[in-house]
């Protein structure tokens, strides 16, 4: 949500999942609302004369529900953290590979191995992504500070720091802080090593911030110095001229979050369009497009002709570092996460 991960806190608001566009009726996407711009998808409109036609969700739980309800649509956004509950349903059909144009240029690190290897079916393919990582005030923290996660649970910053309202980037943060990179076989050891480390960092914490909006007041203010952050961050606070800091090199590392589409089984529309709307998301002429609205492309033909200045500014160039990146993972791992992470809130 990404993705996306500003919508996944804004849309909720939005609209229901009810058509609010229509266009090509051989096509039905369901969506974030603001994943309808023409602009992400500009070959589809280029070969049909019209964007498809899309129904929107407010969350991933929200869309499951209505998906295991009958709802007939043809492809739908979902970010990685939910795919194998949705595989696991019965609900979705894998892709042919071989109908993906960007297919060899994808992102080696959000596709996955396993994926790229052949070893197992494609139901999710990634389009939009972003990086999460240590967002500082650099007038009040020194860069020798952030080289570390540990800074989290550093007891110069108690009550100055904040994390996310967020299970996955909670994670992603504490499996990196503990010497995990791939958290797809994370072991009952590393998960415990993760939720350990995450009850030490909550004393410190002034909040767990909820929204990008919410985190650049917290910023802004003083109240807190040092927050795990998505690459949004960087840019918006910059642009009124805050000291922002984003270190996506600790010693450690730092994470990538992933969105994108699922083919669903049965689909009432035109499969061909499915994939003609899949290819012109990732097409070269979206880059640009999805970067000003705060994405990347997984696509890194289309990222790297941007040129790494472009990418730096937003927080998402290459970095020298472990990366984790958000692959799905069971649906078991993510619930243990999703209780546990909890329990740490409410301090035990």
């Amino acid at each position: 949500m990404n993705p996306t991960k500003k919508l996944l806190v804004s849309v909720a608001a939005a609209a229901l999942a009810t058509t609010a566009h229509a266009a090509d009726s051989d096509l039905l996407v369901f969506d974030y609302s603001g994943f309808e711009d023409p602009a992400f998808h500009a070959d589809y409109v280029a070969k049909h004369g019209d964007s498809p036609e899309f129904a929107f969700f407010g969350d991933e739980e929200e869309a499951f529900q209505k998906l295991r309800s009958g709802f007939k649509t043809d492809v739908s956004h979902v970010c990685a953290g939910s795919v194998k509950k949705w595989v696991d349903s019965g609900i979705l059909e894998p892709w042919d590979s071989s109908k993906i144009d960007a297919f060899d240029t994808l992102n080696a690190d959000l596709v996955g191995q396993d994926i790229l290897a052949g070893n197992e079916e494609l139901y999710f393919v990634p389009t939009d992504f972003g990086s999460t990582a240590i967002a500082y005030n650099a007038d009040e923290v020194p860069a020798e500070d952030v080289a570390t996660l540990n800074v989290f649970t550093n007891p110069a910053y108690a009550g100055r720091v904040t994390l996310p309202d967020n299970v996955d980037d909670a994670y992603a943060l504490a499996y990196l802080a503990t010497g995990t990179t791939n958290w797809t076989d994370a072991t009952d050891e590393q998960f415990k090593a993760a939720s350990d480390w995450l009850r030490a960092v909550h004393p410190n914490l002034r909040t767990y911030w909820v929204d990008p909006g919410e985190l650049a007041q917290l910023l802004a203010t003083g109240e807190v110095l040092v927050s795990w952050a998505w690459n949004e961050t960087l840019p918006t606070m910059a642009e009124t001229d805050f000291p922002i800091g984003f270190a996506r090199e600790p010693q450690e590392g730092s994470s990538l979050w992933l969105c994108g589409y699922v083919n669903l089984k049965d689909a009432p529309g035109s499969e061909d369009k499915a994939y003609d709307f899949l290819n012109a998301m990732l097409a070269p002429n979206s880059t640009v497009a999805l970067m000003d609205a705060g994405y990347g492309q997984a696509n890194d033909a289309g990222m790297e002709a941007l040129g790494l200045d472009a990418q730096i500014e937003v927080g998402l160039g290459p970095i020298d570092a472990p990366v984790l990146a958000q692959l799905p993972i069971s649906g078991e791992q993510r619930e243990r996460q999703a209780s546990e992470f909890e329990k740490i809130k409410a301090g035990f």
